[in-house]
């Protein structure tokens, strides 16, 4: 599944209609191609735009938009929307046109699909005294269950679809230095996280619950 979401995105990339224009950036421009979401582990950290990421406010990391610009992401295949605020720069991965947090992309069931096609519409341009959308779950506890770091896309891969085999609610993640980092969750209860890896511990050894920004 990992590998085949990755597939679409270069697809559809193939026949996006090419990225807008920032230098005559006008509300109602779109661009079509590929949306993917990101949480942990940037989760807590510095974005390109000088803000702290939350993954639990409705914003994005566009390659040049304006920090502060309102877009409309609309789901080519489910027609599911949802809008967010430009704060940071990306995704770096060919083909994809936007990054939308976590929380934006639990409204479109992005965080469940990895990726998929979009248009993004810039519903209003940049303005420096504009009101930050609120965290729709502020001071929220986040917590995921590490199966295990790999170093191999390929036995990530495998470890997903074992996991997904057994009802969880696996991905991977790329990390640091390269290791592609295999969770399930998140988890909003320390306890529900410990249920898990109860779950797991048999399977998985190395296991282990991490807070999220971890």
């Amino acid at each position: 599944m990992y590998r085949l979401a990755l597939t679409l995105s270069i697809l559809i990339y193939g026949c996006s209609s090419g990225g807008i224009d920032v230098r005559e950036v006008k509300e109602g421009a779109t661009e079509r191609g590929v949306a993917s979401w990101y949480g942990e582990p940037y989760h807590g950290r510095r974005t390109a735009s000088g803000e702290i990421y939350d993954m639990y406010q409705l914003t994005a990391a566009h390659r040049s938009l304006d920090f502060g610009t309102i877009v409309r992401v609309r789901r080519s295949d489910t027609e599911a929307e949802v809008d967010v605020r430009i704060n940071d720069r990306g995704p770096f991965i060919k083909g994809r046109i936007i990054d939308i947090s976590y929380s934006a992309a639990q409204k479109i069931g992005l965080d469940i699909d990895g990726v998929a096609p979009v248009e993004i519409r810039v519903l209003r341009r940049s303005q420096q005294s504009e009101r930050q959308p609120e965290s729709t779950t502020p001071d929220r506890p986040c917590f995921w269950v590490q199966v295990g770091a790999f170093g191999d896309l390929k036995n990530a891969d495998r470890a997903v679809v074992a996991l997904k085999a057994r009802g969880e609610k696996a991905l991977a993640i790329e990390g640091p230095e390269g290791l592609i980092r295999v969770r399930i969750g998140p988890f909003t209860d320390e306890k529900d996280g410990d249920a898990a890896l109860d779950r797991l511990r048999g399977e998985w050894p190395n296991a282990a619950v991490v807070e999220c920004g971890g």
